[in-house]
């Protein structure tokens, strides 16, 4: 049975989650409810001096659990490809600017051409940014996206293929971010996890639920305890692997953005404790 949580020294946000809120009101905010890991957006970092986003996270002891997000690879067009290359270099910049130690990739892909196709330039561009993340020191968590998103988002829509992908590049700076969102549904979850710890290449863990009915395929997602996921027992799944990281609470929600983000961060915590 999976310990309970009691306590949110483990218990990270997501910007987006509070996504009315800019940098400083997240990082501000967070820390007051005692909340102290973060994953950034790199929408919040628009506008925003890097050295200043640094020294307002040290000011109030926030630990950068991640950067999100990077990839959109593939394209029929080289000129986009190109270009995603540009823009993945540019988040490793930030990432290690804010002392984020890993960049979330939404891989991406092209309706105009078949997913195999895809997935290969996913990999190829994975490969090319690799030497700069190493560098900086910034490793790249590959994230499957449930299969509706394979037309337009990522074209890595299981575990498998994320793990498949990671194995094939074989490097200490490429794994895979869990996201329950995406892969509750898939029945080889459980040995794809273990695959994945036992080869290193575990890298985050999100949180959230799916609602049932669900309104909306994007912005409808549940806190922990609202839906059909069990959410506990895929992160006992996750740490039987040895994953000691953060659980990170990735929400989009019209409904929860639409209350008082301060409240919502109380709702947050609680669903931390008695449904993660």
């Amino acid at each position: 049975m999976t310990a309970k949580l009691t306590d949110y020294s483990n218990l990270c946000v997501h910007t987006m989650t509070t996504k009315h809120w800019n940098l400083k009101k997240c990082v501000e905010n967070y820390s007051a409810a005692g909340i102290y890991g973060i994953s950034i957006w790199r929408n919040v970092l628009e506008g925003q001096k890097l050295k200043e986003a640094k020294s307002m996270l040290n000011d109030h002891n926030m630990t950068v659990v991640s950067t999100v997000r990077g990839g959109f690879f593939p394209s029929v067009e080289k000129k986009k490809r190109e270009v995603a290359i540009d823009d993945n270099l540019i988040a490793i910049e930030q990432s290690a600017a804010v002392n984020s130690p890993l960049l979330v990739l939404v891989c991406g892909a092209d309706e105009r051409q078949p997913l195999s196709t895809s997935r290969e330039q996913i990999k190829e561009g994975i490969l090319k940014i690799l030497p700069e993340a190493k560098a900086a020191g910034v490793k790249l968590a590959i994230e499957p996206l449930h299969p509706m998103y394979a037309g337009d988002r990522s074209a890595i829509n299981t575990i498998a293929q994320a793990n498949d992908v990671a194995e094939e590049i074989n490097s200490d700076f490429v794994g895979v971010a869990i996201d329950v969102y995406h892969l509750w549904w898939d029945d080889k979850l459980e040995p794809e996890i273990k695959r994945c710890g036992k080869n290193g290449n575990l890298l985050a863990f999100h949180v959230c639920d799916w609602n049932v009915p669900t309104t909306d395929f994007l912005n409808d997602r549940g806190l922990m305890g609202d839906g059909c996921i069990n959410v506990p027992q895929i992160r006992g799944w996750v740490e039987e692997t040895g994953f000691s990281g953060y659980n990170e609470v990735e929400i989009f929600s019209d409904k929860y953005w639409a209350i008082d983000q301060n409240q919502y961060l109380e709702k947050i915590k609680k669903a931390y404790l008695n449904h993660t």
